[in-house]
């Protein structure tokens, strides 16, 4: 089972059988088995993903992606049965090179910084659960969730990925903060 929680702002949280994996932390969380930071620190740690490259913790498979020269990195986390992808702060356009990289997505987590640069990202990468995360500007969120027509929608405590994935069209969630 894979759940998704919100830790406030573009850190999220995900729970893969156990498996706690934090994206885009704030500081160092005692709770994470795997943190997956957004710019590369010179100093590794155990349990803690900072680089572009492939990583294999724990039968999670993990690439990091780089952006900005290597300053920026997003990921996507693969369990052998769903590819979550967690894209870093601030969105930005993205090389060929880079989508062939992320592959194919089923959830897609998106910090809503640009609406239009969002917009096209979640056309190109179609992926079946659309998490947006809200950044600074909430104006920018909302019309993210316009264009996505999910304006109405509940905001959920928790995502939960008990079966399989929605088999057609797109599911949107809005996740509260719990923490």
């Amino acid at each position: 089972m894979i759940t998704v929680n919100s830790l406030g702002g573009k850190t999220i949280k995900v729970t893969i059988d156990g498996t706690v994996i934090i994206a885009f932390p704030n500081a160092a969380d005692k709770e994470a088995n795997i943190s997956l930071l957004g710019a590369p620190e010179e100093e590794v740690k155990r349990g803690v993903v900072s680089w572009p490259g492939e990583y294999d913790i724990g039968g999670i498979a993990i690439r990091g992606i780089g952006h900005d020269e290597g300053q920026r990195v997003s990921y996507v986390l693969d369990d052998g049965k769903v590819r979550i992808a967690f894209l870093s702060s601030p969105l930005h356009d993205w090389s060929d090179h880079n989508m062939q990289l992320l592959g194919d997505v089923d959830i897609l987590c998106i910090p809503a910084d640009d609406a239009k640069i969002a917009q096209k990202f979640i056309d190109e990468v179609d992926p079946r659960v659309l998490v947006p995360l809200p950044t600074k500007d909430e104006a920018v969120f909302v019309e993210l969730l316009k264009i996505v027509g999910a304006q109405d929608k509940e905001i959920e405590s928790e995502y939960k990925l008990k079966g399989g994935l929605p088999v057609e069209g797109r599911e949107v969630v809005i996740l509260k903060p719990s923490k």
